[in-house]
């Protein structure tokens, strides 16, 4: 398996919320990725938790957290 870059660009600093919050996302996904590096695994998996209210909250939940520290390390977009 290739090596994965779990912070992008070794930087979580953002200019905006918006981008920040795009970057929890992907940071989301890529522990996914490290997780299950089987991606028809992954594929096969998309349907059980698609259809899951609870998986999908959980989701949310890690993406909030990404959210959270990446909101702190920008300091909360403040100037």
């Amino acid at each position: 398996m290739d090596a994965i870059e779990l912070v992008p660009n070794n930087s979580l600093i953002t200019e905006t919320p918006e981008e920040g919050r795009q970057l929890a996302v992907k940071l989301a996904r890529l522990i996914i990725k490290l997780t299950q590096p089987d991606e028809e695994k992954r594929k096969q998996l998309r349907e059980v938790y698609g259809n899951d209210a609870m998986m999908l909250i959980a989701v949310g939940q890690v993406v909030a957290t990404e959210f959270g520290t990446i909101a702190a390390a920008n300091n909360y977009w403040r100037k």
